[in-house]
């Protein structure tokens, strides 16, 4: 089975709520090797003028794998995890993630480029906050494989 390409402008359902946690973005930080004050000092963070610590950017991406896997689960894909690497990441932001937010994604697929019987699936989840602002804008590649059979 080979990616769907009726999956191009497919919309997918709010995620639920992800509260930003102080210790979620202490831990983030420290395994990004993000070591400045302001991710895990909550009082550098608000010398800087935030409400707490402020999570380093590729944070967004534990909201966005949640739009991620409801993509991943869809029965008509034909996306095959076995054959499936993240291949691009992006992030453009209106403002940082802070601890104490409250964040929703929703995923919507923008393109599929087939190249050499392998699938490039381009997504943008959009990340808003509880008031329902745009915080970031997460742009994913997926490369999904060629199934032998498929290819032969």
């Amino acid at each position: 089975m080979s990616v769907n390409s009726e999956l191009v402008g497919r919309e997918f359902p709010p995620t639920p709520p992800y509260l930003v946690g102080r210790e979620k973005v202490r831990e983030f930080s420290r395994a990004v090797f993000a070591d400045a004050p302001l991710h895990t000092d909550v009082e550098a963070a608000r010398a800087l003028g935030y409400a707490d610590v402020v999570a380093p950017p590729t944070f967004a991406m534990v909201v966005q794998d949640l739009t991620l896997q409801q993509l991943l689960a869809e029965p008509d894909s034909g996306i095959v995890l076995a054959r499936t690497i993240h291949a691009e990441q992006r992030f453009a932001y209106t403002r940082p993630i802070v601890a104490g937010d409250e964040l929703t994604g929703r995923l919507k697929v923008t393109g599929i480029r087939m190249m050499a019987g392998n699938a490039m699936i381009t997504s943008e989840a959009a990340i808003t906050d509880a008031g329902g602002d745009l915080v970031v804008t997460a742009t994913s590649v997926l490369l999904v494989g060629s199934d032998e059979e498929d290819a032969a």
